[in-house]
């Protein structure tokens, strides 16, 4: 059964005075098959919200009834979107079946009496075929009947979907935004510091050489032989400070300064043994070490283990816990050993300069099958 133009005439209602193209499905939709009945019949305080809802531009719905059957206007067609042609006239749960857990509350604060506001609710929704997450800030209200009992409730709804996923794109631009100015601040901070351990490492090596040149002249007999070990004692710290420039850390590991020390006097075969485990030195501690290697083997190649084809040096190092230092060259298969006579600024060097950069001492013993350098200390921090 379908309502004709004039029975609503004649029930007072004139629905197509403003009520677009709803008030025509509503018109034209078979009430006396649902529980509502015909229009005719329907209470003044439905047909005045229905009024009310048809007049309106904002997007609106709202339900009446026991089974809470749907009612809406032009406006909220939209969001309908593929649920419009089955909408009108439908109950709530079936219409809504998908978000009826998610809003199921806000109902029954609604039919409680209770209006009801949420902002921005996410709801997972089927739209066009597949689940979208979607976005709403809506209110619910109770609706009265005549006899001002509550009859259903009224929808006032805005999709904010749109809105939601702008400002999360916002959010992460800013994240994004911060996160490369954080990172520029940490490469600003990092070049600051790099210049200071740039100058820093600079007034090391030049104090270093200062003292290689002065000591190293002072305690030599003729100047061509003084600006001989001059020149290879700057060119070990040459090489050890290749090591330090070649990374941003201030900086070297112990395996790279003992092997580019002991570079020069090598000649191919197995005459070194290097044993230890892996760590970093400071670039004081490094330049150091590589200077003290430096001598060792430059005697070991004059008077010891290296002037010969069989003799051997073993280099090894542990490094405990609380970075305690223990390093050791050991000489064999040389010549026979004997205690130099006179000391110069090479003895000085290894025994006094090089473990004062360890906060350590060394020791060292000729022994007859071959020199023992015994180095002890710790570490220092080079971490910032």
């Amino acid at each position: 059964m379908t309502s004709s133009p004039s029975s609503h005439r004649k029930a007072g209602v004139d629905f197509f005075v403003g009520g677009g193209e709803m008030a025509e499905q509503v018109l034209a939709f078979d009430w006396a098959r649902t529980a509502l009945g015909p229009i005719d019949t329907w209470p003044s305080a439905l047909l005045n919200v229905l009024r009310t809802v048809l007049a309106s531009r904002q997007p609106i719905c709202f339900w009446w009834g026991p089974e809470l059957l749907q009612f809406h206007n032009d406006d909220y067609l939209p969001v309908l979107a593929d649920r419009a042609d089955r909408a009108l006239g439908a109950p709530f749960r079936e219409l809504w079946s998908d978000v009826w857990d998610g809003v199921k509350p806000f109902v029954d604060t609604a039919m409680a009496g209770r209006g009801t506001w949420a902002e921005n609710l996410p709801l997972d929704m089927i739209r066009n075929g597949r689940v979208e997450r979607t976005f709403w800030t809506f209110s619910y209200s109770p609706l009265y009947s005549d006899d001002g009992t509550i009859a259903g409730l009224m929808n006032i709804v805005t999709e904010t979907t749109a809105a939601v996923h702008d400002r999360e794109a916002l959010a992460a631009e800013i994240q994004r935004t911060q996160a490369a100015l954080s990172a520029q601040e940490e490469a600003e901070r990092q070049q600051r510091l790099l210049q200071r351990e740039l100058t820093h490492r600079m007034k090391n090596t030049l104090a270093m050489v200062q003292a290689v040149v002065s000591q190293s002249l002072r305690h030599s007999t003729d100047a061509d032989g003084g600006a001989r070990i001059v020149i290879e004692r700057i060119g070990a710290l040459a090489r050890a400070q290749e090591i330090l420039t070649s990374t941003t850390e201030e900086a070297g590991e112990i395996e790279e300064v003992v092997r580019v020390a002991i570079s020069p006097h090598s000649d191919g075969g197995e005459r070194f043994l290097i044993e230890g485990s892996s760590f970093k030195l400071t670039a004081q501690q490094a330049l150091g070490l590589s200077l003290a290697v430096h001598e060792l083997a430059t005697n070991a190649t004059k008077y010891g283990a290296l002037s010969n084809s069989r003799g051997k040096v073993r280099i090894a190092w542990t490094v405990a816990r609380d970075r305690s230092f223990a390093l050791q060259w050991i000489e064999r298969d040389g010549p026979a050993v004997e205690t130099p006579k006179r000391s110069g600024f090479g003895s000085r060097l290894t025994m006094e300069v090089v473990p004062s950069y360890f906060d350590g001492q060394a020791e060292i013993d000729y022994r007859p099958d071959g020199v023992v350098y015994s180095l002890s200390g710790h570490l220092a921090d080079h971490r910032p």
